[in-house]
């Protein structure tokens, strides 16, 4: 990490950071903002959760808003992407009827699974996947995969913006236009805002969750639902609390009733939403187009250092690659099926690296996948590949 990055954040020197997906990194300016708004809320904790706590909440909101093109008026604060998903899938459960269909992908994030999975069986539902390859030629075998499994008991597509497992940007709106108002959607944005060009209301999705944690660098616990304006009405947080019956004194209409009091907690991840934008937009002379710009084109370098090197082709085509990608490795030696490989600690403790390695889609087959953010360079990746090879003995 060079001086420069070093002066931005607080990650460990002595590491090279590449999973910057997973959990993101809040830079320096941003987490002593953070500290702020704790001091200010242990100062006097009356005046800050009577008085000071919800107009700040709807600042930093429409600064959000603005950022991802959305209605602040459907827009609620989560703590994560997840919390969001388990959202909608909630709310809805009470309409499911059993044979409904719950359509989510082969490359859903495994806790939205889970999520999609436990409201089916609640309803006597089922969870349909879609089913589409990776290495993958291009976004077409996305849109034909979902669109192929859609049917008349479907009652909501889960589907992602850019995948998890295998960091491929999905094109969203064109199954949205294919689906909505007949089928509802929701997209989980996880790793969308901050990463790709995104704007919440072209796409046009029913729903919409994602993180401000990771590509927005904000500090951790600062995620977001979106819910189009025709769907708010039935829409409540997993949690309900003091809004569900007006008990809280938010005036932004329903969403913001529902989430903006969920019980006594720690807001100011949420608070420091507009300081990570602004933050991030700094690192660049043109702001957040020359962050997305310069994040891609370094990841793409990255990919096609580690491609080279280990032998293989490009897994994905250039335009489905933002901030991510993954690349498949040799199998495992074993068959044992495990969330981590044990490659993924050798190259945390044996050669300082931070980079995710698992089982996908089954053992023994396995990915890596690498992040590009503003601290990254170029030879990091060359130090990646040196270590794939030495441990896959190549």
């Amino acid at each position: 990490m060079s001086s420069a990055a070093s002066a931005n954040w607080t990650l460990d020197p002595d590491v090279i950071h590449l999973n910057h997906g997973s959990f993101g990194a809040a830079p320096r300016v941003v987490l002593h903002a953070q500290q702020r708004w704790r001091d200010l809320l242990e100062a006097n904790p009356d005046t800050f959760m009577f008085e000071q706590y919800q107009p700040a909440l709807d600042k930093a909101r429409i600064c959000l808003a603005d950022f991802i093109g959305a209605d602040p008026a459907g827009l609620g604060f989560v703590n994560n992407a997840t919390s969001g998903i388990n959202a909608v899938l909630r709310s809805l459960e009470p309409g499911l009827e059993p044979g409904d269909e719950i359509v989510i992908t082969n490359h859903t994030y495994n806790a939205c699974r889970n999520a999609a999975v436990v409201s089916a069986q609640r309803a006597g539902a089922h969870v349909v996947v879609a089913s589409f390859p990776f290495p993958i030629s291009g976004p077409k075998e996305v849109t034909e995969a979902v669109l192929g499994v859609v049917t008349s008991r479907t009652k909501i597509v889960i589907i992602d913006a850019v995948t998890s497992p295998t960091g491929l940007i999905v094109p969203a709106s064109d199954i949205v236009a294919a689906l909505e108002p007949d089928v509802e959607v929701l997209i989980d944005a996880a790793h969308a805002p901050g990463m790709i060009d995104f704007d919440i209301a072209e796409i046009g999705a029913s729903y919409v969750t994602a993180n401000c944690h990771k590509w927005m660098c904000a500090p951790k616990g600062a995620a977001f639902l979106y819910v189009r304006e025709d769907r708010r009405d039935g829409i409540y947080s997993s949690v309900i609390s003091h809004g569900y019956n007006g008990g809280w004194a938010s005036e932004g209409g329903h969403i913001h009733q529902q989430f903006d009091w969920i019980g006594t907690d720690d807001p100011s991840a949420w608070l420091c939403v507009p300081d990570a934008i602004d933050a991030v937009a700094s690192l660049q002379p043109d702001g957040w187009a020359g962050v997305r710009r310069t994040n891609r084109r370094l990841c793409l370098a990255g990919r096609d250092i580690l491609i080279d090197m280990l032998g293989i082709g490009a897994p994905a085509p250039d335009e489905m690659i933002g901030s991510i990608a993954s690349i498949p490795l040799s199998d495992a030696p074993d068959n044992v099926e495990r969330v981590f490989d044990p490659m993924m600690v050798a190259l945390r403790h044996k050669w300082s690296i931070e980079v995710p390695v698992f089982v996908w889609p089954q053992a023994p087959q396995r990915l890596v996948r690498i992040s590009a953010q503003q601290y990254n360079s170029i030879d990091e990746y060359e130090h990646l590949g040196e270590a794939l090879v030495s441990e896959l003995g190549l």
